[in-house]
């Protein structure tokens, strides 16, 4: 299999060199400039926004709220990216590497933004489960009259997060638990795959459910021990941001043959973990009741900022404030683990492994409602839906005993492609994002609690939702 790892390693080397880093930092450089820097602007708005109850419907039903929409996409953020992603950047890049995982997580934030409006504009009422569902696929048919494209996309994003990145997640968990407890890999994948085909076969309800209290709770927990951490560490904490910044530039003296290596593994484990621009999100976005659709785009942009200047940053703090990473062969959640160990001790190590379990699995089940929400968009098929599901149970036990380095080529691949397909869609649609964000931003600064009508916005094209005859009544 090394030919074909070769082969692969040559490929993403092409599309992070050259292609992504022109699309990703271009598209986003773009947004922020038009928007005047909108995703910062309105940071304390995200905050308010997402403590928003779900309007009603005509009928008084209430839809998936602000917040569960948000834990949705954060259940596929929130994960191995920022715990083997962070260290794998590290130790393949350097220190630098986490300075251009911060670049591209805010100058990204405007792409999300942008991405996770249309997502909203465009979403449509599946008739199945009386929920909303949209995404990129949906923007390319009903946008751009470019259905080719919505399938092409469609098809990508549920081999990608269905199978591929699933296969990420399994695979990091398994070592996660064979380094801490010597854990027998297939084992796991074993007891994984079971645990996935429970969930997934248990519809969207039982995906809200378990990642709205998962998620958070996760994500605190971690974010604190990080803090034990640099607490320990605090008179060291100022030289690893100083280590950072250097080393990104190649000023540092031990990392100084290693600039193009921080940027490429920056971008590539920068967009691994807060998906800004790639096209994933927007789907959970898709599925929130809101009354004004950049509402979702402010909370999705959010949840960037957190999963990388935030989650990612904590992962960076506990790796370089010890020193497995310039002394450990291990390349991914092993080498926070050993840091984690070297700081805190042997319980460390075992309790992130736990930690590793949560996010992971939480990942797996988002990565799941990417895939099934694409599918209904190529055909709706009980049969289709059913053997998906039974391949995504399939890649969780191939992810346990696979190697590293294949499941991690494969995934920045697979990302690598639907992110050029979604960043070239949202530039063509940026006709639209742009009288959207500002009928928005008009109505804010009227005192108003804003409210989108399709009529609002000339030529938006083959819109479903946002007539005035919804009847959608906010609930505060």
């Amino acid at each position: 299999m090394d030919w074909f790892g070769n082969i692969l390693g040559e490929i993403n080397t092409l599309l992070y060199s050259y292609v992504l880093i022109i699309l990703l930092i271009g598209a986003g450089l773009f947004f922020t400039v038009k928007t005047k820097f909108i995703q910062f602007r309105l940071i304390p708005e995200m905050f308010k926004l997402i403590t928003e109850a779900a309007p009603k419907d005509k009928s008084g039903k209430k839809g998936i709220s602000s917040f569960q929409a948000f834990t949705i996409s954060a259940a596929s953020r929130i994960g191995t990216g920022n715990i083997a992603g962070v260290a794998t950047a590290i130790a393949l890049g350097g220190p630098g590497a986490v300075f251009w995982m911060w670049m591209i997580a805010l100058i990204g934030g405007a792409s999300a933004l942008i991405e996770s409006t249309l997502a909203q504009v465009y979403k449509v009422k599946d008739h199945r489960t009386g929920l909303f569902r949209g995404g990129p696929a949906y923007y390319m048919e009903k946008g751009l009259n470019k259905r080719w494209m919505g399938i092409l996309f469609a098809v990508v994003i549920t081999v990608t997060y269905g199978f591929i990145f699933n296969a990420v997640q399994a695979n990091t968990i398994s070592i996660a638990f064979e380094e801490s407890f010597g854990a027998n890999r297939v084992v796991v994948g074993i007891i994984m795959a079971a645990l996935t085909g429970i969930i997934v076969f248990g519809g969207l309800k039982r995906i809200v459910s378990f990642t709205q209290i998962v998620v958070p709770v996760m994500a605190i927990l971690y974010i604190v021990i990080a803090l034990v951490v640099v607490i320990i560490n605090i008179t060291e904490l100022p030289n690893v941001f100083v280590l950072i910044i250097k080393s990104a530039f190649g000023l540092e003296e031990a990392f100084a043959g290693m600039l193009g290596a921080a940027i490429m593994n920056g971008i590539k484990r920068g967009l691994f973990s807060n998906e800004a621009g790639m096209g994933s999100a927007p789907n959970a976005a898709a599925t929130a009741s809101v009354s004004h659709p950049v509402k979702q785009g402010l909370i999705q942009a959010l949840g960037v900022f957190i999963d990388t200047l935030l989650v990612c940053t904590a992962t960076a703090a506990i790796v370089l404030l010890g020193d497995a990473y310039l002394q450990s062969d291990a390349t991914s959640v092993n080498l926070t683990q050993a840091s984690l160990v070297g700081s805190l001790g042997d319980w460390a190590g075992s309790f992130l492994a736990i930690i590793v379990l949560m996010f992971a699995f939480s990942t797996v089940i988002g990565n799941y409602y990417y895939g099934e929400s694409n599918i209904g968009f190529i055909k709706e098929s009980k049969k289709g839906l059913f053997i998906f599901r039974i391949f995504v149970v399939l890649f969780v036990m191939f992810g346990s005993v696979a190697k590293v380095q294949i499941v991690w080529d494969l995934a920045d691949l697979f990302m690598g492609i639907m992110a050029i397909i979604n960043l070239i869609a949202i530039l063509l649609l940026w006709k639209v994002a742009k009288p959207v964000i500002n009928d928005y931003l008009i109505q804010r600064k009227q005192g108003k609690d804003p409210v989108f009508y399709k009529k609002n916005v000339q030529n938006i094209g083959d819109v479903e939702c946002w007539s005035e005859d919804e009847g959608i009544e906010e609930t505060r």
